[in-house]
């Protein structure tokens, strides 16, 4: 049995990761993935807040990193804007 990628991607909803489809490249948030498509917030990297939600079709994901340096860079750069109520 193989894993499609929509089963894959749900298993990284509400975590940060970097999303690449048709000509654009974002880190953000998975918020929610749908049979046919998935809800990403898109994370502004210099002001840490995400700008703006975005309904992309699950055929035109090229790429998703969900690990790595700059991955936990963005973390841990999110994680610090967080006011402690937040956290």
């Amino acid at each position: 049995m193989s894993i499609t990628l929509v089963q894959k991607l749900k298993q990284f909803e509400r975590q940060i990761v970097f999303l690449r489809w048709g000509s654009t490249a974002e880190y953000g948030k998975i918020k929610y993935v749908g049979i046919d498509f998935v809800e990403f917030e898109v994370l502004d990297i210099d002001t840490m807040e995400y700008t703006e939600t975005v309904i992309i079709n699950h055929q035109i994901i090229l790429e998703m990193v969900a690990g790595g340096y700059d991955i936990s860079r963005i973390i841990a750069e999110y994680s610090s804007k967080l006011s402690p109520e937040q956290k």
